[in-house]
């Protein structure tokens, strides 16, 4: 079994600092500098390599297309390696199942999966202890290319099936519930908001549950899973503890406890550095059969896209905020942030509506800058979060207007989302 401890530091061998370069995307990612393309060269001659690493940065590589003298690294598996996939396959992945091997050429090959592709992909990245080479390249291969909507369902079911039998069980809700997620890898320099936005849901009428787990990185300061942890909150363990009274900040779901499997990938994450399809697919999964979804983005073009994401996984709405602080939950006050909202409509298509911050039933919260937190400290954030839902406020202006913005934005978005759903005869 693959022990991703053995890697110290991810960022400080040659390969992830080479992953930094070019494990971003076909836009952004920059050509590795000949010294680098030198120390990879070597660390990949030497067979010392950590295999995920190694794939991650194969795959990444082949996924961008290779620079000229970058392509100088072919000559390790052999001539043309890179313009022949199958021979490329069995020289790095010589333990890959055969089962895989298609899957593997058409990665290789720059061509899209079917969801039934997507879903077997998933069931060995998920469930299986062979060929971590081969998991870090396929997983580096989606992230740089962007992933499809079919390869996304196939991933999401073959994720669902590794959750525990606690929470395959329906749900029995006395009222619709509002599940709540943020990027799992948190924020360095902004003060969480996140429980204060499931007490809005709990004083709105709704059940609110807050998905959670370890951070996969890059970020390592604060992340909502401990945030939860520090204010005391259970983690649910089964579906069944729905039935019983929520905290004041809602139900709390840990990604441990709600799929092993899953949690297992955090540390290969940490190896990877970039982030995979999971950073997405971990906040859409949806086994306490939540109404509606809340969440953010790092990029603006992301919104539809995950809101095409959360209908397929079977929510009714979905509100989707853009300029968050570090992707958070917490909306900039001065950088015109904003909410998408959108709902499956009869025939299951997207119909949706846009409510931004510059609007001017919001201008009383702009800013002409945020804080940035120099010394973030979870119990800081503890204490800000308890003043606010104690006293709707805590002497720090800053948060206490964050706060009052994002209410503001939710409450227009689920005003909106409630008339929709209503007129489709989906009442909430």
């Amino acid at each position: 079994m693959y022990q991703p401890q053995s890697l110290a530091d991810p960022t400080a061998t040659a390969l992830g600092r080479g992953i930094q370069h070019i494990g971003i995307g076909k836009q952004n990612s920059r050509p590795l500098p000949p010294a680098l393309v030198e120390e990879c060269r070597q660390i990949l001659l030497s067979d010392q390599a950590d295999p995920l690493q190694k794939g991650a940065f194969l795959g990444a590589l082949l996924a961008k297309g290779p620079t000229p003298e970058e392509r100088s690294l072919e000559l390790i598996f052999g001539k043309d390696a890179f313009l022949n996939p199958a021979f490329f396959i069995n020289k790095v992945c010589p333990d890959l199942p055969t089962s895989l091997f298609p899957i593997a050429t058409k990665l290789l090959k720059g061509h899209m999966l079917r969801s039934s592709e997507a879903h077997q992909l998933g069931n060995f990245l998920f469930l299986n202890d062979d060929c971590e080479t081969f998991k870090g390249m396929a997983t580096s291969i989606l992230r740089v290319r962007n992933e499809t909507n079919d390869e996304y369902r196939g991933l999401y079911n073959a994720a669902m099936e590794t959750i525990t039998p606690g929470f395959r069980q329906l749900s029995c809700m006395d009222r619709p519930l509002v599940q709540i997620a943020e990027p799992f890898d948190g924020v360095e320099h902004t003060y969480l908001i996140t429980p204060l936005l499931a007490h809005f849901f709990e004083q709105r009428g709704y059940g609110a549950l807050s998905v959670v787990g370890r951070t996969p990185g890059p970020k390592y300061t604060l992340n909502a899973h401990d945030l939860y942890l520090y204010l005391g909150c259970q983690m649910l363990q089964s579906n069944h503890e729905i039935n019983t009274p929520p905290e004041p900040f809602g139900w709390v779901l840990d990604q441990k406890a709600l799929s092993p499997a899953l949690n297992r990938w955090v540390d290969r994450r940490r190896v990877i550095l970039k982030r995979p399809f999971l950073s997405t697919l971990e906040r859409i999964l949806n086994p306490c059969s939540a109404r509606i979804l809340v969440t953010s983005v790092f990029q603006v073009k992301s919104q539809i896209k995950m809101a095409e994401l959360a209908l397929m996984a079977g929510f009714d709405a979905v509100i989707v905020l853009k300029k968050g602080l570090e992707g958070s939950l917490a909306p900039s006050t001065s950088r015109g942030s904003g909410i998408l909202c959108a709902v499956r409509t009869a025939r299951g298509h997207l119909f949706y509506q846009h409510f931004d911050s510059e609007l001017p039933a919001f201008a009383e919260y702009r800013t002409d800058g945020d804080d940035i937190v120099t010394n973030l400290q979870v119990n800081e954030n503890a204490r800000l979060v308890r003043d606010f839902m104690n006293n709707e406020e805590t002497g720090n202006e800053d948060f206490d207007n964050r706060v009052c913005l994002m209410q503001a934005l939710l409450g227009r978005g689920m005003d909106w989302i409630e008339d929709q759903l209503d007129g489709l005869g989906n009442q909430l």
